[in-house]
């Protein structure tokens, strides 16, 4: 799952940013309407958080705009703003949740998790991947092959995920730093080798017929047949 956290505070961004990652969600950040509108626009995200009090104009508005231009991710607004008149403004115009300040993470992750079940398309197909007998909950955050569950860290599943929607094509590494890393590191890192490494380990472990497949000099590909 793909998410846009727009936040200007910088201890709840950098808060919010490990505690999103650490529960399976490829994080982008913006901190001001512009960067924000860029990357909404940009990227295709599952879910948004969008704080409403910006230094360069209001939350409320941006999502306005988004909503104008065709975004129509689910929003979760994130506010200090307290008022039952702040919290309906919010609603009515483009947000599918409010949350206050100060909130529990807990709350705020159940919150998530209940926008995309409820946005979902119809039926169990909308939050599940399958390729062969692989099978990814996207709401659970759980990978299960042959009917086990695979002990995959958070970082893997969001790999793996990815893999699973681009099953039977080809994807390059450069592709997974974007996607996956969203190009915060060195490209001539072996972070991917590495992780796909492991992932590799898990998913394919036990005498299972090999998935994921390595192109020597292009990139990786996840079989799906």
């Amino acid at each position: 799952m793909r998410l846009l956290l727009v936040e200007d505070e910088q201890d709840i961004r950098s808060f919010l940013k490990q505690a999103l990652t650490e529960a399976g969600y490829a994080v982008d950040l913006a901190s001001d309407t512009v960067s924000a509108e860029q990357l909404a626009l940009a990227g295709e995200y599952d879910i948004l958080i969008v704080d409403l009090g910006l230094p360069d104009g209001d939350g409320i508005a941006l999502i306005m705009r988004l909503r104008q231009m065709g975004v129509h991710a689910p929003v979760l607004i994130l506010s200090a703003r307290r008022t039952v008149d702040d919290r309906v403004k919010g609603l009515e115009q483009g947000g599918d949740d409010y949350l206050t300040k100060p909130f529990a993470l807990a709350e705020l992750l159940a919150r998530l998790r209940n926008l995309l079940k409820r946005n979902a398309p119809q039926g169990s197909e909308a939050t599940r991947l399958r390729v062969l007998d692989l099978e990814l909950d996207l709401l659970r955050r759980e990978a299960i092959r042959g009917g086990q569950r695979l002990q995959l860290t958070p970082q893997e599943f969001v790999l793996l995920e990815y893999l699973c929607r681009n099953a039977g094509r080809v994807v390059t590494r450069t592709m997974i730093l974007e996607k996956v890393w969203g190009m915060r590191i060195h490209p001539d890192t072996n972070v991917v080798d590495v992780h796909i490494y492991r992932l590799r380990g898990k998913v394919d472990g036990n005498g299972q017929q090999p998935l994921i497949r390595t192109l020597r000099g292009v990139g990786y590909v996840l079989k799906d047949r």
